[in-house]
Formats: structure tokens, sequence, C-alpha cells
């Protein structure tokens, strides 16, 4: 209940909500709305940080509660959204008029980048047709997947990924509202988890929450499956001392043991290493090998093959480190 409970809080309190996260976007779009001279809108950004919620308060600005069901249409991406449903559903809805109801209609394409190029190129047919009668609010996540013919007719607002300045806020409402025991590295583990996602900082609250009496740092990191940072300063150690048989078995025994995925590891140790004084030589060969290792791992090789090549960078760099001898 905690995640649906204050989502749609979010949502009844849009007004607020958009106006701390996303000030200069909702006032651009406020001014629109006020000369009533709103344009055609994409919004695109990374998940959880307001989109959706900025679109439903604008809607509830443009219409009274009565009239939400018959001029604002939204489609997300449980919703089939093909060139089936664009001629059928999306065509009927837009050009109709609402006797009673003056202005224009509102269609709200969640997660547009989900679409077909076949159903992209049917829906700017419509867009052109129908102006005066609706207005479309396109999201997306990637703005490369959104046809340019579309992209031309929209005003684009980019969301950023919020700062842990605009989470906290929320987060704390949240917390002090279920009455959840959350510890000061515990706020700061969501927050780093996060990385600018609201919505992601909930659901990792509500799981560790649900998990555990109190919700800490480690109990967050554990909760998700994230490497402690005693876990990765054992890791480095073992990278930077061991001998590779040593290092292999240690790393593949924590990993088992904690279920940690080996992408997770080697973000975690980028982020580590650059604390530690090593020659910039040894450095900058390190990062080059670490780039390789994640671009291949993200190609879904093998993770045991991958950790032998992270040992292997290690052990190279750590030859380049020159050995203090006595005279």
């Amino acid at each position: 209940m905690l995640i649906g409970m204050h989502i749609v809080m979010l949502n009844e309190n849009t007004d607020r909500t958009c106006e701390n996260l996303h000030r200069i976007e909702k006032i651009g779009i406020n001014k629109f709305i006020k000369e009533n001279q709103l344009p055609h809108l994409l919004f695109y950004g990374p998940p959880g940080t307001g989109k959706t919620s900025t679109i439903l308060a604008c809607a509830k600005q443009l219409y009274s509660p009565n009239q939400i069901n018959s001029m604002v249409l939204e489609l997300n991406a449980s919703d089939d959204r093909g060139i089936g449903i664009v001629r059928g559903q999306i065509l009927s809805f837009a050009s109709t008029r609402t006797i009673f109801s003056a202005g224009f209609k509102l269609i709200i394409l969640d997660e547009a980048d989900a679409m077909t190029n076949d159903a992209q190129n049917a829906l700017r047919r419509i867009i052109e047709k129908f102006t005066e009668n609706v207005r479309f609010c396109i999201i997306c996540n990637y703005l490369s997947k959104i046809i340019p013919a579309l992209q031309s007719r929209c005003t684009r607002f980019r969301f950023a990924p919020l700062t842990p300045e605009q989470i906290s806020p929320r987060l704390e409402y949240v917390i002090n509202q279920e009455n959840v025991n959350v510890t000061a590295d515990g706020k700061t583990a969501l927050l780093t988890l996060a990385q600018g996602d609201m919505r992601k900082a909930l659901n990792i609250l509500q799981s560790t929450s649900m998990a555990y009496k109190e919700v800490t740092g480690d109990n967050v990191y554990t909760c998700v499956g994230h490497p402690l940072k005693n876990d990765i300063s054992n890791i480095v150690k073992w990278l930077l001392n061991e001998d590779f048989s040593s290092a292999y078995k240690k790393i593949q025994t924590l990993r088992t043991a904690k279920g940690l995925a080996l992408q997770d590891i080697l973000t975690e140790v980028h982020l580590y290493i650059h604390r530690i004084e090593l020659p910039s030589s040894a450095l900058v060969g390190l990062i080059i090998k670490m780039a390789d290792i994640e671009n291949r791992l993200a190609s879904g090789t093998n993770e045991n093959i991958q950790l032998s090549a992270l040992l292997s960078a290690f052990i190279f760099a750590r030859d380049l480190v020159p050995v203090d001898t006595e005279s």
C-alpha cells in the first residue's frame, strides 16, 4: 500500500509537487495554459522524474473533475498502441467533440517510445488533421525512438534526473506518514541508489521497510542486492594485494554468498579507485580496461570470464606502480 497510496498522493498534490520538481518546465506550461495556447507536448527523460505527474497536473488545471473522463484519454504501456488503436480508439476520440464542453481534448500517450514506426506515422496524420479539437502529450524515456515528424510537431521538455535536494522532501514526507524507522545512513543509501528516480526511491524504501524493522544503509543495500561499502573495500584490497587465484576465489565466494552482480561490483570499484593514489598511467589503463569489461557485460558475456579480465587489469596496473626500495 505504501507506494500505491503515495503515488496517488503525488498525483492529488500535483500542483505543488510538480512545482517543486520541475519549476522551469511548470512555469512554461502554466503560461501556455493561462493563455489558452497549449501546444502538442513531448516530455522525455529518465523514469521517475515527474513526466506523467506534470501532465496530470496540467489536465486538472484545464478541466473540472466532472470533465476529466470525457476530455482526457490516457494510454500507457499496458495498453495496445499499435496502428490499429491509433486508427481506431485515438482517431475516434480525437475526431469527436463534447457537446457541453468547450475547448480542446487532451490525449496522453505514456511510454510512446514503445510504439512502432507505423503507429507513429499514423499518429502524425491525426495530429495534423485534428489540431483544433485535440492536444497530444507524448511521454517517452528515449527521444531518439520518436520519429522526427512527431518531434517537429511538439514542444519538447526534457526532464533531468532529480537531485537529492528535490527527492528528500517527498521521501521525508512518506517516511513520516508511514512511521517508517529510517536512519540517516539509510536515507543516504536510498538517495544514492535512486539515481534521480523518485519512483525507485519509494520502491526501495517500501521493500526495505517490509524486509527489516529498521531502514539502515546496510539493510537498504542488502535488500536490493547491491554491494556493501565494506564488501567493496575488501574486493579492492584483494584486487590490489592478492595473487590471481586467491583473489578470484575470494571474490567468487563473496558474490555467491551475497548474490552480487559483477556489473554492480564494477560500478562501485570504479568509484572507489578514484580515491586511491595511483600513477596516472596505471589509473588510465585500468579505467580503459574496466570500461571494456562493462561493455562486454552489457553485451551478455560470461561474468566469470569478465571477473578474470578485471583481475588481470588490476594485476597489470600493479606492475606499473613503482616499488619503494631502501638504499
